[in-house]
């Protein structure tokens, strides 16, 4: 049967808590395998095996059971060995760099930021900040409305003007935290936001982590900025050594909020 990987901890991490279950209908008892000083938390894969809220969640609820007793390196959800001795495989090969990791990461959590623009605020922000724009769109008013080829040419500035805006931005709101965190993560562009931002942050510093993020919407009115963790730090994982071949269980885990 294979082997579901949730996550990779020290040998010498604490047991997990009796009766943890997993992913899977019914639920999967989830396990340790130690080797060269590490272990991975792992539990029998299902067959079939879909990226459900209810499965996300097991994936999830595992991690933060194993990373409230220390550091663990969390897999991406579906990373699957064709069986535990392929798991164990890839601890003896990977141990000098799994242990790198969690070195770097113990006593860290990770912060994940995502911005938009404000619609109107940052509109009205073009229009003060650009007197191009300002004088088209009155010159557009006073013909009444202006012509079919003037509205297009507004829209146009309008839009390339908020896509600069929208850099500039992300620019922004990294460079104010940036400086509260150990580390900066940029994730994969997404519909609808101007920036996806993780930060490596020590727990002792979570609090001066979040108010640099209110001070950060304070600074930036126009734009609105979501907040989630603390996190395993899913976005500092890597980067590592390729996998072997065969195996999924060695990347990070993509997905915060």
């Amino acid at each position: 049967m294979n082997t579901y990987v949730y996550g990779i901890t020290a040998a010498s991490h604490p047991p997990l808590p009796e009766g943890l279950v997993g992913i899977g209908d019914p639920p999967r008892p989830v396990r340790v395998l130690k080797e060269s000083g590490l272990a991975a938390v792992v539990s029998d894969a299902p067959e079939d095996l879909r990226p459900k809220r209810r499965e996300l969640l097991a994936h999830q609820n595992v991690l933060g059971e194993i990373g409230a007793d220390g550091c663990v390196l969390p897999m991406r959800f579906g990373s699957v060995a064709p069986d535990d001795r392929a798991v164990t495989g890839v601890l003896a090969e990977r141990a000098e760099h799994y242990k790198e990791r969690l070195g770097a990461l113990d006593g860290r959590v990770e912060y994940n930021i995502k911005a938009h623009h404000v619609e109107e605020a940052v509109l009205h922000q073009v229009m003060a900040e650009n007197p191009e724009i300002r004088a088209l769109a009155e010159a557009n008013r006073k013909s009444g409305g202006g012509s079919y080829e003037s509205k297009i040419q507004l829209g146009e500035m309008v839009a390339s003007a908020v896509k600069a805006k929208e850099s500039e931005d992300a620019g922004a709101l990294e460079r104010l935290l940036e400086p509260v965190a150990d580390a900066v993560s940029v994730g994969p562009e997404s519909t609808g936001w101007l920036a996806n931002l993780s930060f490596l942050v020590e727990r002792s510093s979570a609090e001066e982590f979040l108010a640099a993020a209110e001070r950060a919407r304070r600074e930036l009115p126009h734009l609105e900025v979501r907040v989630n963790g603390p996190l395993p730090p899913y976005s500092f994982v890597e980067p590592g050594p390729a996998q072997p071949a065969g195996t999924a269980a060695g990347g990070a885990d993509t997905g915060a909020g």
